[in-house]
């Protein structure tokens, strides 16, 4: 088991054993989800930083292809 504990700032440090385990890097966000009386820790997905992401209907390598040279 894994602990840490809280500071007077209501303030933690994630332990390094659960750093490695998730990848994260200084600036990465983390996201608590709570389940059941328990806390789950993730780390947040990036965020998209391109708006058209979110269109998937232009996003196959044939279109990658066609429009590389725009």
């Amino acid at each position: 088991m894994i602990s840490s504990k809280l500071t007077t700032k209501a303030q933690t440090t994630i332990p390094q054993a659960v750093r490695l385990a998730l990848h994260l890097q200084p600036g990465d966000e983390i996201v608590y989800r709570i389940e059941q009386g328990r806390v789950v820790l993730t780390k947040a997905a990036p965020a998209a930083d391109d708006p058209f992401a979110t269109f998937s209907e232009w996003a196959s390598d044939a279109d990658a292809r066609a429009y590389a040279d725009l």
